[in-house]
Formats: structure tokens, C-alpha cells, sequence
């Protein structure tokens, strides 16, 4: 027997990550924020998934309630928070500096309920911060957290222009980082030049994932380069691929044994043995040789 349970997606952070609640009987939207307790204690969220039912099995356990939707005060402690976020970051990078530590302070972030001051940064290797924490912890009178983070998720806390000129996909609606690899840029015929596909943080841009779904699904129903078809026109060797254009460029050697390229479309053609595209395509190669031969005869011909 399958149980079904009631959920709503709420998020804590500008394009973070959703997390999954109770509504606890509660009439909720997208849009409304409410109050949730969470591992790291109670917490501000804004829904962004309605209400919907699912399978009890597909629910990470456990499953918390939502306590209530947010009120005015609650949005006022929110504000506040805010504003010592930002004094506590100014003292933090003070103290850093005081003990010399090779990191760099990237975000501040006080939970709702002022239990916990948590501060990211980034270093090259390990930091040995304790003496930080215990100054810090001096200061602030509440628990205080430490959580060194990579480039990537620095970017996403900053925020910034990308290189195609718009706010960065993962501070405006990247939930979570997907894993992207130098393969994509090649399958998708882009410059391998690190300049031109890295993004902000320095790694490859998040955005050669979007599309990967697209080429994979068109390389499916076109033929590999040097592999021998059969179009309309005759067999011929894949000598390139457009996948945005969906086009097939294929090597034909003509009645008059002249070589012609032409272009069709993957329905226009048939893949033929796989073992016989290298000698076809030797066999082309062959004949244009003899003719550019034949051609610097006639010319010597001529100059006589």
C-alpha cells in the first residue's frame, strides 16, 4: 500500500536549494514566507513549490512542519538580521586579519533565530581557525560556524554579470550545481580557449549543461564523421555535422569523378557498413589526387 503525503518546497536563500515541509494543515503559496524548523534550528523561508502530494517513499526522512506563516515582527527580525550580518562581516575581517590567516571572508549568515552566526570563506588549503572561532564566539555571545566553500559557491553568494552579458544562472535560479565536463564543449563544437567557456568562478560555465540534452538527443540520429552513408544523391563520407542546423555534410565523388560536398539532413541519410567509411573515403581522396595531377599536366602543357 502506497502512502501519500502532502508537501510544500521552501527556500532559504536566493536560487538555493529547495527543501521540502509539512504544510501542517496550513493554507500556503508560492510567495508566502513562512517559519520552519530545520537541522540548523528555526528558519525564514519564502514557498516556491505549492502544495502538492507524493509518494511517502520519495520523502527524505524526516519530514518537519511548517510552524506558521511568517508575521510582520518576523519580517522585521529578518531585516534586522540583515544589518548585523553586515557589522559582523566588517569585525570578522578585522580579526582575520589580526590573526593572519590566509582565507578569504566571502558571506555572513545569522539563522533566524540568532543561535548560530555562520561565516563562509574560501582558502587554498586547510586553515587552522580556531583561535578565530574563539574570539569570534567572544564577540558575538552565540555559536559561531566556520564552513569553508569553493569558487563556485562564492560566485553564487556575490552574484555578477556572466560573459553573455545577464546575471549569472547560478545566483538567479541554479538551485544546485550540476556537473559540467570539457566533453559537452566539444560536443557542442565550442572553443576550447578556458577564456571563452569558463565562467565567473573560473570553472567551466554552468550554461554548457543546458543544452547538452539537445546535442545528445540530435548526435543520436546523425551519423559520426568518416562514417559512409548513402544519401540521394549516392554514397558519400560524413565529413561534418551541424547538430544546431541538424545538417549532414557529406563527401561525394561525382559521375565525372570530380569531388562534391553536400549538405542533408539526418532523415536524408542511411548509414552504411561501418568498417567500409575509411576506404570509401581513401577512394575520394585517391581520385581528387589523380585529378589535381591531371591538372598540373595540362597546365605544363600549356606553359609549353
Amino acid at each position: 500500500m502506497i502512502f501519500i503525503q502532502t508537501v510544500v518546497g521552501v527556500r532559504f536563500k536566493r536560487a538555493g536549494k529547495i527543501y521540502y515541509f509539512d504544510p501542517n494543515d496550513i493554507e500556503l503559496k508560492p510567495g508566502d514566507h513562512v517559519i520552519v524548523e530545520t537541522a540548523r534550528g528555526i528558519e525564514y523561508g519564502e514557498i516556491v513549490v505549492p502544495p502538492k502530494e507524493v509518494p511517502e517513499e520519495d520523502i527524505v526522512p524526516p519530514l518537519k512542519k511548517v510552524i506558521r506563516k511568517a508575521t510582520e515582527e518576523d519580517e522585521l527580525k529578518v531585516k534586522e538580521n540583515k544589518e548585523k550580518e553586515s557589522k559582523a562581516f566588517e569585525i570578522c575581517l578585522r580579526e582575520i586579519a589580526k590573526h593572519k590567516l590566509p582565507m578569504k571572508l566571502v558571506g555572513v549568515e545569522y539563522t533566524f533565530d540568532n543561535n548560530k552566526l555562520i561565516f563562509y570563506f574560501t582558502a587554498e588549503g586547510r586553515v587552522d581557525f580556531r583561535e578565530l572561532v574563539r574570539d569570534l564566539a567572544a564577540i558575538f555571545r552565540t555559536r559561531i560556524e566556520l564552513r569553508q566553500i569553493g569558487v563556485r559557491d562564492e560566485a553564487k553568494m556575490i552574484g555578477g554579470l556572466g560573459p553573455c552579458g545577464r546575471n549569472m544562472c547560478c545566483c538567479t535560479f541554479l538551485g544546485d550545481f550540476q556537473p559540467v565536463s570539457i566533453r559537452m564543449a566539444k560536443e557542442q563544437k565550442l572553443s576550447l580557449n578556458p577564456a571563452k567557456i569558463s565562467g565567473v568562478c573560473g570553472r567551466l560555465m554552468c550554461c554548457l549543461k543546458f543544452e547538452q540534452d539537445f546535442y545528445e538527443d540530435v548526435l543520436k540520429r546523425m551519423p559520426k564523421v568518416n562514417k559512409e552513408v548513402l544519401t540521394p544523391d549516392g554514397k558519400g563520407i560524413v565529413v561534418d555535422i551541424n547538430v544546431l542546423f541538424e545538417k549532414v555534410k557529406v563527401k561525394l565523388v561525382q559521375e565525372d569523378g570530380t569531388v562534391a560536398v553536400k549538405e542533408y539532413s539526418p532523415d536524408e541519410v542511411e548509414l552504411i557498413d561501418k568498417d567500409q567509411g575509411e576506404e570509401v573515403l581513401e577512394e575520394a581522396d585517391d581520385m581528387q589526387d589523380d585529378l589535381n595531377g591531371m591538372d598540373e599536366e595540362i597546365r605544363s602543357l600549356m606553359d609549353e
